[in-house]
């Protein structure tokens, strides 16, 4: 078994596009846990979604427009959020900025797309 990587480093990572037009890079990942940052631009959307995942976010920079269950807050840099299991969520980058997500357990998809993408 391989041991995980536990440390990155910020210029590591290559960076993802995404199906709805930003883009991500997986920094960190375990079975149990994986640690994700995404890029927007201003008018950036994360479309309506859910997954089963537990998910929480951090705004490292920029201002969010942010949906969950229907609830909708204004949220930026140095902000952050949890979105339960199975929950309706999105976002809207009223500015440039970036998130940093945290899922448990981790995102096969995000890992499958990452290791086709980057061989």
């Amino acid at each position: 078994m391989t041991k995980p990587k536990i440390f990155a480093h910020a210029d590591e990572g290559a960076w993802t596009p995404t199906p709805d037009g930003n883009r991500r890079r997986v920094l960190l990942s375990t079975d149990e846990l994986m640690l994700v940052e995404f890029g927007f631009d201003k008018g950036g959307v994360g479309a309506l979604h859910s997954h089963p995942h537990v998910q929480s976010s951090y705004v490292a920079e920029g201002r969010f427009e942010v949906t969950i269950d229907g609830r909708t807050a204004i949220l930026e840099a140095g902000g952050s959020f949890i979105v339960p299991s199975g929950l309706v969520h999105g976002v809207k980058a009223l500015e440039a900025g970036r998130l940093v997500d945290s899922f448990t357990p981790h995102r096969a998809d995000f890992l499958a797309i990452n290791q086709r993408d980057n061989p």
